[in-house]
């Protein structure tokens, strides 16, 4: 038996859309964001996906650590929306749907959805390890956009 379940967040960032997807598209870049990865590898692109990608994680449970591989797609990429898919055995899929919105001043909204299925034994834990992951990472990526919109001047 599965369960299911979803949460969102807000970013505001300096930078183009454009900018954001860019960065947010493309996986290799989410190890200097999200606090649980340890290694990016793109892989050639699976079926229907614009960019497939093997990722290690570093998690905890109490005193144990252990790293986990899952694979990650990207199936869709534009400047106002990016959908990634990953897939962990067993049976777990996590769902990013990003919406990218030009606001006043330079500003970019993004608005993140993660949906996460899992088996219902590991669900609580698996849920309650990628909300506190995405929230550590929403917490840098308006910065890390910041600067990408707002290189320092030159000396």
């Amino acid at each position: 038996m599965l369960s299911s379940d979803t949460f969102s967040y807000t970013v505001q960032a300096r930078c183009s859309p454009a900018e954001a997807a860019a960065m947010l598209s493309d996986l290799t870049r989410q190890g200097e964001l999200h606090p649980l990865i340890v290694q990016v590898r793109r892989v050639p692109p699976r079926p229907g996906a614009r960019a497939s990608y093997t990722i290690n994680d570093r998690l905890a449970a109490g005193p144990l650590r252990f790293r986990t591989t899952y694979h990650a797609d990207v199936l869709i990429s534009e400047d106002d929306e990016i959908v990634t898919v990953a897939r962990q055995w067993p049976a777990t899929t996590v769902r990013n749907h990003t919406r990218l919105h030009a606001e006043p001043d330079g500003i970019v909204r993004i608005d993140v959805e993660i949906t996460l299925t899992a088996p219902t034994l590991l669900f609580r834990y698996a849920f309650r390890q990628a909300r506190a992951a995405h929230l550590a990472l929403a917490t840098r990526l308006g910065a890390a956009l910041d600067r990408t919109g707002n290189p320092p001047p030159a000396a």
